[in-house]
């Protein structure tokens, strides 16, 4: 709370009356540190072409290149944590493994079902692969620096609401994942589809409601300025339960390990592309790994700094300034995919069921309280209320759900065992209870019982005290 209460004092200090204007703040410019011109306030109209399309192009090369080696990456991280050798035939390391394996499948036969719809069948792998990419337009790697003469923020583009662009770019990917599986014209992708229907609407609330609150405590919604927002403190202290359920709900919009439902080979077989193969299924796994590196992305530029440098690091001048802001943010991208193969490598799918209840009935109520809860302390403090003022204000009310809860969980475990000492006093009661008599008498085998029967040319058999059988009976002698 303290933490919360500091980083909103911070933003109070550096927003003229908390209004924004564009991507400009409104009385002052946010120079943090001598990082040269504020990206917070740079006019992306008035770049050059050539300055545009190079950024465009490197960042395409970027995301490909990220995306063979977090396959790469993916494979020896888990190997390790499992006491395997992991990919390490094809070049050093194994780094050429994912270049081949991409290389073999796009050589492998496409197969086309009959029945599919084909216009659908070929937009879908396309609608699934391409948000990804447009989610990093908005992306800030870096601050202002200068290329061939030219001064350009490390950014695409960027505007007023860009995060929102973000969040639409990744409800636009679940489109080509759920027209695969209803294009395919088969069942398993069917079911795969309408699984990452229901999920992304379980989590996108959640996600949304979680990122709210780091809009209200930066005051704007631009990726530059929540950066610029972060020089002293970052938000991953300030907001810990935000960053806890954006990362949760993250990993379920990507369909990843727990959350993977949508294509659980275990029970649907390959899910909603089950019946795509060669470059159509590349394009359904390259989006997987395009999407995991947008949110982590977006983790990074959210909740811890963006590219501004980390602590020591920070107390050098410099360290915010040209080249070396790409190299932090890189760091801690890198960390960021790496726990979501850590969570992959550790946690067993969850069950339908617990998806749903976990999205509807945990995290959207926590993200909701959450919200409300910054909400109000941001009004305190905008208020300029004293610091026990806004501690009772938030506190007692605290104490007063919590309390709620848990009386009313007390009393639903209570009520449960009751019911269930009920039940079973019930059935004891009818004789339904499965309870054997006490006088209970075991027949005899009826293999111990005397043949009546006479064998043709033969004497009657006798019942042999040694054995189960007669004593002239072929089970006495032994087995060969």
């Amino acid at each position: 709370m303290r933490a919360l209460a500091y980083a909103h004092s911070l933003t109070a200090n550096s927003l003229s009356g908390n209004s924004l204007s564009g991507n400009s703040l409104s009385g002052n410019s946010l120079s943090a540190d001598s990082a040269g011109p504020n990206p917070t306030n740079f006019d992306y109209g008035s770049e050059t072409l050539w300055i545009i399309l190079l950024k465009t192009i490197v960042l395409f090369a970027f995301l490909m290149v990220v995306a063979m080696i977090m396959v790469w990456w993916e494979r020896r991280l888990i190997s390790f944590m499992q006491y395997r050798l992991g990919p390490n035939r094809h070049g050093p390391f194994g780094l050429m493994q994912a270049l081949v394996d991409g290389l073999k499948i796009t050589f492998k036969e496409e197969i086309i079902p009959t029945l599919a719809d084909k216009p659908v069948y070929w937009i879908a792998p396309v609608l699934s692969a391409v948000p990804a990419f447009v989610t990093f337009a908005v992306i800030p790697f870096g601050p202002v620096v200068s290329i061939a003469g030219h001064h350009t923020p490390l950014q695409l583009t960027d505007f007023g609401v860009a995060v929102l662009l973000s969040l639409a770019c990744s409800s636009m990917g679940v489109y080509g994942v759920v027209l695969a599986g209803w294009a395919s014209h088969s069942t398993y992708p069917l079911l795969g589809g309408l699984r990452a229907a229901a999920q992304m609407v379980s989590y996108e609330i959640a996600m949304g409601l979680a990122l709210a609150s780091v809009f209200v405590l930066a005051g704007s919604l631009s990726p530059s300025v929540i950066v610029s927002q972060q020089h002293d403190l970052w938000y991953a202290i300030a907001l810990l339960p935000s960053l806890i359920i954006y990362m949760i709900a993250g990993v379920a919009e990507i369909n990843r390990v727990p959350f993977d439902l949508a294509e659980g080979e275990g029970e649907i077989v390959g899910g909603y592309h089950t019946e795509y193969s060669s470059m159509k299924f590349v394009l359904f796994y390259i989006s997987e790994y395009l999407n995991m590196t947008a949110v982590a992305a977006l983790v990074v530029t959210l909740f811890f700094g963006g590219w501004r440098s980390p602590w020591p690091i920070s107390i050098w001048s410099g360290s915010n300034s040209g080249w070396f802001p790409l190299i932090w943010f890189l760091i801690k991208l890198a960390i960021a995919m790496s726990v979501f193969v850590w969570i992959r490598a550790t946690l067993p799918r969850l069950r339908y069921d617990q998806l749903m209840a976990l999205g509807w009935k945990v995290m959207v109520p926590a993200a909701l309280a959450w919200l409300l809860l910054v909400s109000t302390l941001q009004g305190l403090r905008a208020a300029n209320k004293s610091n026990i003022t806004v501690a009772l204000s938030i506190g007692i009310p605290v104490m007063v759900l919590i309390g709620i809860w848990w009386i009313w969980d007390e009393k639903h475990a209570r009520d449960i065992a009751a019911r269930d000492e009920a039940r079973t006093e019930a059935a004891v009661t009818a004789g339904s209870f499965p309870t054997p008599p006490m006088d209970l008498v075991v027949p005899p085998s009826p293999r111990l019982a005397v043949t009546a029967a006479t064998p043709a040319g033969g004497a009657a058999t006798e019942p042999n005290p040694e054995g189960d059988g007669p004593a002239d009976s072929p089970g006495d002698a032994p087995h060969v």
